[in-house]
């Protein structure tokens, strides 16, 4: 069997120091922080166009800051504002803007709520004043600056606020919240998880309206975990989470208008039933919010125009998809309330240009190839900058085109992962590269040309730390598979001998739309993949059917059947790799973590013939339990697709377990909830099968804190080598007799 098309065979190091270093990576160092790399902290392009600023850090003495830099120099021009200087706080760790820079939001103090969600201690600085205003004495939510600095709205136990800061009056603009049945202005626990934010709330460009969402969650249903603490008793942790076919929160759209202390709702000329609002967003006129509306199929997406003034509301665009929408934060008003939209609509994600009243004017970016994010528009050279994968979907790189759609320009020289911050002007942007060869490093460039002005920041110091370990190369090529040719990454031993055998271990994630073969810096896993291959072990990464940038039909051939053609990839891809002369097809594993946990689950249990162990880590084990937005945009609902869920979920195939399975777990996953794992468990334990399990007490999906990447880490990796590196040939052994001995 041989793999095709190599696109790029990638090292940490030139060939001559891969095989001439020696020093092996450990578990201690990867989690203690010794190979993290080193960022550019909120960096903020100022609206001259001609500076910067970025929070930096003093640990000696414990302050921060906020510096402006010269793009020009790359010189710092001066600290606008230090912890130092405010004898009102102790530090700051992060600050937002206001649009027309007069004000900043600097945040003191946050406490997790949920995997975005915070509530915290804000202050408000005056850049000119130097005077410093607490938002709130409460731990507040999103607190926000309206467009021209004179007031500040937030959330604050579910309810809405605003506070005049020239006056210190503040007033309370709705009043209804309840507990777990009331929420205004932020999102519910599914909103923001599956929709990607957290403030429910947008200011008018006047600065005389604020619009919101309301969510009414009474009916859905309550899910509680148990939080184990330090204490005598546990507690619980109560909270809304609607499950595929359960009741959403009933959502609703108001405007406040804060000079005639109106609330008004918001009603659209179309009748819905179980309605999501994904999104709202003020245009460039005052009196004009734009709202998309969406089924709860996720498979009809309307973009609404609503004069807050007349009441009046306009369906401007209207889309349909067989399968589902991505719902996207790219929509982008122009001066003339034209619009600027993404859409898969013709197979691949482009960019489209509309009029205020929805007509198409014209299709901007076009080809077998996708738009993977959206940096803006300038006006003055009517241009757009965008990113894409059109030099090949483990890429990324930047390009401008014109809103016409002609003179593209690749901006980007470098192959690998390249992400753009503009300049408030687009007269420059930094980049922001990486490869799975190069850690991050960060570029001044011209907008225009695309050339190189300064180098800003690197991670040098860290590709020479890296250097004085035995590392191998990370090779880039695509494995045909079920008529597919499927992305690829391989990490074999440095000192590999095709004339051996070695056991094969895969990691994949394989969700909708996801991608892990990119080519990119991939930091703690990767490290870990290196350790495991100077252990003797060839690790391998294959994205399957429904993963993404490769088109809508590739992505979305999982519809209704989540777990189906993603799994039968993974076992053939392995079937076919095991035929290679140096890989011991009696000695294969997977391993996943959400998905992946999923994944790899389903893998062990359907593929019994072809792998000998499998770790899932955090997984659903059946999407029944599952919450309704995620879930149903790919599955519909149970009632309406039980056969889609049952026949792919790894629970219901317990019974074909003939390999080594470890299931971890964290007990506080508010996300994917224990009772995944623990079903899964008594399915095992009633169908008579023997298996490993860890639970990590009060852990939420990540599983991190203290000591425990590590304990997790050391656990997986014991359990590889108990299951898979148990096969040693004759000189191994003595090689190891003999390191004993010297030891």
């Amino acid at each position: 069997m041989t793999l095709r098309h190599f696109i790029a065979v990638i090292g940490f190091l030139t060939t001559s120091l891969i095989y001439c270093q020696n020093k092996q990576i450990t578990l201690q160092e990867i989690w203690s922080g010794a190979f993290r790399t080193e960022g550019m902290q909120a960096l903020h392009s100022m609206k001259n166009g001609q500076q910067y600023s970025v929070l930096n850090y003093n640990r000696q003495n414990g302050t921060s800051s906020i510096d402006i830099y010269d793009y020009k120099t790359l010189e710092k021009v001066k600290t606008l504002v230090s912890s130092a200087d405010i004898a009102e706080i102790q530090g700051f760790f992060d600050y937002t803007f206001s649009a027309d820079e007069s004000k900043l939001i600097l945040t003191t103090n946050e406490v997790p709520v949920f995997r975005r969600s915070r509530l915290g201690t804000y202050y408000v600085y005056d850049i000119a004043t130097k005077a410093v205003t607490k938002v709130s004495e409460n731990l507040i939510q999103e607190p926000t600056l309206s467009p021209d600095a004179t007031k500040i709205a937030y959330g604050f136990e579910n309810n809405l606020y605003v506070k005049d800061l020239t006056s210190g009056v503040e007033k309370q603009i709705t009043t209804d919240c309840i507990k777990n049945k009331i929420i205004n202005g932020i999102t519910d626990w599914v909103y923001e998880e599956e929709f990607g934010f957290v403030r429910a709330f947008d200011w008018s460009v006047g600065s005389d309206k604020i619009a919101f969402i309301r969510f009414n969650e009474t009916e859905v249903p309550q899910f509680s975990m148990d939080v184990f603490g330090s204490g005598l008793y546990q507690t619980q942790q109560v909270f809304k989470y609607p499950k595929a076919g359960e009741v959403n929160s009933k959502v609703s759209l108001h405007v406040y208008d804060l000079n005639t202390d109106v609330l008004s709702d918001v009603k659209v000329d179309k009748a819905y039933s179980d309605v999501y609002i994904p999104r709202i967003k003020w245009t460039k006129d005052t009196d004009v919010l734009s709202a998309q509306y969406m089924n709860r199929h996720q498979n009809e997406l309307d973009l609404w125009m609503i004069n807050t003034k007349s009441m009046t509301t306009d369906l401007v665009l209207a889309e349909t998809d067989k399968a589902y929408i991505d719902v996207t934060f790219n929509l982008t008003f122009l001066k003339d309330n034209s619009f600027i939209w993404t859409s898969e609509k013709d197979g691949y994600n482009h960019i489209y240009h509309y009029s205020k009243d929805g007509d198409l004017i014209n299709q901007v970016t076009d080809g077998d190839w996708e738009v993977t994010n959206y940096y803006g528009f300038n006006e003055k050279e009517n241009t757009i900058y965008y990113q894409s994968v059109e030099n090949g979907s483990i890429n990324r790189d930047v390009y401008a085109i014109k809103l016409n759609g002609k003179n593209k320009k690749r901006l980007t020289k470098t192959d690998g992962t390249n992400s753009a911050s503009f300049s408030a002007d687009f007269t420059y942007f930094i980049n922001t590269h990486s490869s799975a060869a190069t850690p991050p490093e960060y570029t001044l460039h011209n907008s225009k040309s695309g050339n190189l002005v300064k180098r800003i920041k690197d991670n040098d110091r860290l590709a020479q730390k890296v250097g004085d370990y035995k590392t191998s190369k990370k090779e880039f090529s695509t494995i045909t598979i079920n008529g597919n040719d499927l992305n690829m990454w391989m990490i074999k031993p440095a000192d590999f001998d095709e004339r051996k055998e070695y056991p094969l271990f895969m990691y994949q994630y394989s969700g909708p739309g996801s991608q892990q073969v990119a080519n990119r810096w991939n930091g703690a896993n990767d490290y870990w993949y290196q350790m495991l291959a100077q252990q003797g072990y060839i690790v391998v990464c294959i994205d399957g059917r429904g993963t993404g940038f490769k088109g809508a039909e590739f992505k979305k051939v999982t519809q209704n059947e989540l777990g189906k053609y993603e799994v039968e990839d993974q076992i053939a891809a392995a079937k076919k790799l095991g035929e290679l002369p140096y890989i011991d097809a009696s000695r294969i594993g997977i391993w996943g973590w959400s998905y992946g946990g999923f994944m790899s689950s389903n893998a062990l249990f359907k593929g019994s013939d072809v792998f000998k162990m499998a770790i899932a880590v955090a997984p659903v084990t059946s999407w029944r339990f599952y919450d309704t937005i995620y879930t149903e945009r790919y599955m519909t609902t149970p009632q309406e697709n039980p056969s889609g869920y049952d026949e792919n979920s790894p629970i219901n195939h317990v019974d074909k377990l003939e390999g080594d399975f470890l299931l971890i777990h964290g007990s506080g996953d508010d996300n994917v909830h224990l009772q995944n794992t623990m079903r899964m468990v008594e399915a095992l334990v009633q169908a008579d099968k023997q298996f490993e399990w860890m639970i990590y007490p009060d852990k939420n999906h990540g599983i991190y804190g203290g000591n425990t990447r590590l304990h997790l880490y050391k656990k997986m990796t014991n359990f590889i080598n108990r299951t898979l590196g148990d096969k040693l040939d004759k000189e191994e052994m003595e090689e190891q007799e003999a390191s004993k001995i010297k030891g």
